[in-house]
């Protein structure tokens, strides 16, 4: 009977000991679950997080990072410098955004014959605001660094604005911005 009951409690014991292995075995299983579903969100966040410089006007285009790179780049290349200013938040830059990014003649023209820029921050500049520091604003400078001013949008109390409704309007500005360049140093003389 002894012998009998040394058994029964050899089998007990190891039936606990499974039973334990088994319910730390389904606990380790559920925290690396865990673990690497946060870290699959972790990573989707990352990802989400992650600007380009484009900020959404335009993945195809190379855009620069600063004004200054981008007279640099500008008077390297003998290429018009295009500078968009906007903010993030504000409705008439998110409306003007979306219309530029599904416009094909000005994602064209600004992926091979433009610099371009666009800032959500202002320049110490004021030749880029000529008539006010207002978004979203729009301005040309040639290769010469000069700021084209000439070249304005539709509307007389924001003269370098445009909205989602002018992008065939800013699309001949940009082929203005081009004709103008070359016409410029064809006919320009250094003093």
């Amino acid at each position: 009977m002894l012998g009998e009951r040394a058994v029964a409690l050899v089998h007990l014991f190891h039936s606990r000991a499974s039973v334990h292995t088994i319910i730390m075995q389904h606990w380790m299983f559920c925290v690396l679950f865990l673990f690497f579903v946060f870290c699959d969100v972790s990573t989707q966040r990352k990802k989400k997080t992650v600007q380009t410089l484009s900020r959404g006007w335009g993945g195809d285009i190379t855009w620069v990072q600063t004004y200054e790179e981008g007279l640099n780049k500008a008077h390297v290349s003998k290429k018009p410098l295009m500078i968009i200013h906007h903010l993030e938040d504000c409705q008439y830059s998110k409306a003007l955004k979306k219309a530029f990014s599904e416009h094909s003649t000005i994602q064209r023209l600004a992926k091979s014959d433009f610099i371009m820029l666009n800032l959500v921050h202002e320049t110490t500049d004021k030749n880029l605001a000529p008539d006010g520091f207002y978004v979203p604003r729009i301005m040309f400078v040639d290769p010469s660094m000069t700021v084209r001013a000439d070249i304005t949008g539709k509307y007389a109390n924001r003269m370098y604005t445009y909205e989602s409704e002018d992008m065939d309007f800013l699309a001949e500005n940009m082929m203005k911005a081009k004709i103008l360049l070359k016409s410029d140093h064809e006919g320009h003389v250094d003093l």
